[in-house]
């Protein structure tokens, strides 16, 4: 499984019981509606963006009085996610998040006891990687494709705002309207 690529992400480690929390960076992001994720793949193959993998994915989101709260299921792999993003203030869309991977095998339903379920997200996601951005082309049940990028903060909120651009650009995503909502949003209608 290739969830976050070790070589570019820096995280601290903490063990306790059965759980391993990764405490991630900053990401800028962008997500966008597509008609379609043929184009995207001609670009990123001629840009020699790194294919990783097709990931198939189920998000369970918590109600959450500060920020978001899901799990992601993945293959065999369990992740608890919670994320705090501003959607509304600015045009750049920057996410600080945690990870907290579950060895547990069934952490579902373990949270389906003490958790009230908001919606359920079910995608297939293609996962590219291009100088330290993550691409995401994702078709999302009930809600069509999207392409989402990832930039990684390595040094200053302006070098990673460099690169993202970049990217921006070779994709041609400049006049495309960002959706600035989470699949969660999408799906049950809010902040529309």
């Amino acid at each position: 499984m290739c969830l976050y690529r070790y070589s570019f992400y820096y995280h601290k480690h903490f063990y306790a019981n059965h759980f391993e929390s990764k405490i991630m960076p900053v990401n800028l992001e962008l997500k966008v509606k597509t008609d379609g994720h043929q184009f995207y793949i001609n670009r990123l193959n001629e840009i020699n963006a790194e294919f990783v993998h097709v990931l198939t994915q189920k998000d369970i989101y918590y109600k959450c009085k500060c920020g978001l709260l899901k799990l992601r299921i993945e293959d065999d792999t369990q992740t608890l996610i919670k994320y705090k993003r501003d959607e509304k203030s600015g045009s750049d869309r920057w996410s600080d998040y945690q990870l907290l991977t579950i060895l547990s095998p069934d952490a579902e339903t373990f949270f389906e006891d003490t958790l009230d379920i908001e919606t359920v997200v079910e995608k297939t996601r293609s996962l590219y990687l291009y100088n330290n951005t993550r691409i995401h082309l994702d078709e999302v049940k009930n809600a069509g494709t999207f392409l989402e990028l990832e930039t990684l903060v390595l040094g200053s909120p302006e070098e990673a705002r460099k690169r993202f651009n970049k990217i921006k650009n070779l994709l041609e995503l400049n006049d495309l309207d960002e959706l600035k909502k989470s699949y969660r949003d999408i799906l049950t209608g809010k902040g529309q």
